[in-house]
């Protein structure tokens, strides 16, 4: 009798098959919902895309095909490669400095105001002290007050201390970020773990060493979050430098094009320069949103799943 014959009188056994497993991953949602979901969601997008696909088109466009053609559609002719040239050329240039002033304004205030915010809400969250909660309600205050409203009392002070029409006078202002202390904070309190910091510290490592080896690692999700933030902040900021700013060479982009845009009634190629720069503008803050997504989503799931 071979292995695969069964005894007589014995039924042959039955083979067990594992339970497909299912991959419907719509359970607990209703037809209509998802279609109500994607629907919002496709609205918010195109609420986003639009006005970057308009910028797009119309940096292609002569001056006379803006007018005389359709907004979302191109023109007789595509004239962007010529409009970028006169952008970056215009005026020995000033494009260029613009670009590179608001790069420095936006990048040296977005990663001094991360690491500050992050350093700021790990004291906050994982050290206890008299005063702590207080600083943490000022803290909360500073969320409420909006930007414009502290523009002018800036102003003064600076004036008094010999910084504005300086690079100081924009810089300085940006290192300081009260909703990303804020955010710090609440990470800080939720993924830090004590008992890491207490071995640590058993090492012999000082807190200083904790904070940038430990620390800022676990932060890393909310750190990039506030990079951001602050990077759209400071890139669209236009208020603070136009009372800080007499200077045109110390200018960011949004001041600079609004110097242009203000100028179209008495040159009309100037809509040309500025629908150009409106697009050389937005690049960076597009690098820098799909460079640093992966690692905002990957942080913010790291752990869920053990």
């Amino acid at each position: 009798m071979t292995a695969t014959q069964t005894r007589p009188g014995r039924p042959a056994a039955k083979t067990k098959h594992a339970a497909p497993q299912s991959t419907d991953r719509s359970a607990g949602r209703s037809k209509s919902a998802t279609i109500i979901t994607t629907g919002i969601l496709v609205v918010v997008a195109l609420y986003f895309l639009v006005p970057v696909y308009w910028v797009v088109l119309a940096a292609t466009k002569t001056t006379e095909d803006l007018f005389a053609t359709n907004g979302f559609w191109l023109g007789t002719s595509f004239n962007l490669w010529t409009n970028l040239v006169q952008v970056l050329t215009y005026d020995g240039g000033v494009f260029v400095r613009w670009f590179a002033n608001s790069l420095l304004y936006a990048g040296v205030g977005a990663v001094g105001a991360t690491y500050f915010a992050a350093a700021g809400g790990y004291a906050l969250a994982k050290y206890e002290f008299r005063g702590r909660n207080l600083i943490f309600g000022t803290v909360l205050g500073g969320v409420l007050v909006p930007g414009t409203a502290i523009a002018l009392p800036l102003f003064l002070l600076f004036s008094e201390l010999g910084l504005a029409n300086t690079y100081w006078s924009v810089l300085l202002p940006s290192l300081v970020s009260p909703f990303g202390l804020f955010l710090c904070r609440i990470y800080a309190h939720a993924s830090v773990d004590s008992s890491l910091m207490e071995a640590a510290r058993l090492d012999g490592a000082g807190e200083l060493r904790i904070f940038h080896t430990l620390g800022l690692k676990v932060l890393t999700p909310a750190l990039v979050t506030v990079f951001l933030f602050q990077l759209v902040s400071i890139w669209n900021n236009y208020f603070l430098p136009l009372v800080m700013l007499a200077d045109s060479n110390l200018y960011p982009i949004t001041l600079g094009l609004n110097n242009w845009s203000s100028q179209v009634q008495r040159l009309p190629e100037f809509y040309e320069l500025t629908t150009g720069g409106v697009l050389l503008s937005v690049i960076p803050l597009g690098i820098a949103m799909i460079v640093l997504q992966r690692f905002w989503r990957g942080g913010l799931t790291e752990g869920a799943v053990k």
